[in-house]
């Protein structure tokens, strides 16, 4: 898809980092079929540019996404069906030579494809985060956030259950207590609590100073990691949710070996005596 072909969401790349913009501000970015599909045709068309090596998700607006739309919500009835997941799309080659079963064997339903993506994927949440939107920034790499950004799981009030994933990713991030109060309540809470549950990489005061930190965390990584190694190492973690200690050290073995073969290697070692940026190659 060109930019010129999506309807709810804005698209850029600039200095190896794409961006990926909710662009429903007038409905607070809620949730639709539609942007399901165009969010994840954009993170897969990322993922597979050799001019970008980071993924950044943000919202249009006051918010980052409000959960699903409610009049969706209310054409859906009885329809389990009618929601769009935009699971029709190809799966990730699993990265050459990688051992183990393929992320998206691992990870299925409507956002495994943003654990099985190569490149790393930040959420800028930048203001209301709920529900569905909620569940999005958990299945990206790092989110960072706002101290005042107003937070809801909001199924329990809707009278839903814990959806795609939440009740497995949500304890894994916070702990057990504070999965089950946010779920069973489905309060209210922070930006500021986010973060002080572990939910959040960081909160900040002032949305400018959020979007500052993320360009450059995105930079960094963008212009100073290997995009090589982001990828194992992304697959490395989300593996090793399902693999002993052993099963997970002969993973690191195999590809450490591997890795001692590669120019990025080469250029890692050779651009650190030279004191200069490196110039790794694309995934």
């Amino acid at each position: 898809m060109t930019m010129a072909d999506y309807e709810t969401i804005l698209t850029d790349v600039a200095n190896g980092v794409a961006t990926i913009t909710l662009n429903r501000p007038d409905r607070l970015n809620a949730w639709t079929g539609v942007m399901a599909r165009e969010v994840r045709g954009a993170v897969c068309k990322a993922g597979r540019d050799a001019d970008v090596r980071v993924i950044v998700v943000t919202g249009a607006g006051r918010g980052f996404c409000a959960g699903a739309d409610m009049d969706a919500l209310q054409d859906i009835g009885d329809d389990a069906n009618a929601r769009d997941d935009g699971n029709d799309f190809p799966a990730w080659p699993d990265y050459p030579d990688a051992p183990g079963p393929s992320l998206e064997g691992l990870y299925p339903g409507r956002f495994g494809y943003l654990y099985a993506c190569p490149k790393p994927v930040i959420a800028a949440i930048n203001g209301p985060c709920a529900g569905i939107g909620l569940i999005f920034t958990l299945y990206c790499d790092m989110r960072f956030t706002l101290d005042a950004a107003k937070y809801t799981t909001a199924f329990a009030a809707r009278g839903l259950i814990a959806e795609h994933g939440i009740s497995w990713l949500l304890p894994r991030l916070v702990g057990e207590a504070h999965a089950f109060d946010l779920l069973l309540s489905a309060r209210k809470f922070t930006g500021a609590e986010a973060a002080a549950m572990g939910m959040v990489n960081r909160s900040f005061a002032s949305v400018e100073d959020m979007l500052a930190h993320v360009a450059e965390a995105s930079a960094h990584l963008a212009q100073s990691a290997s995009p090589r190694s982001m990828a194992i190492m992304k697959a490395q973690m989300r593996k090793a949710y399902f693999q002993s200690y052993e099963e997970a050290l002969l993973t690191a073995d195999a590809e450490m070996k591997g890795s001692f073969a590669t120019d990025d290697f080469r250029e890692g070692v050779d651009s650190f005596v030279e004191r200069r940026a490196p110039n790794f190659k694309p995934v």
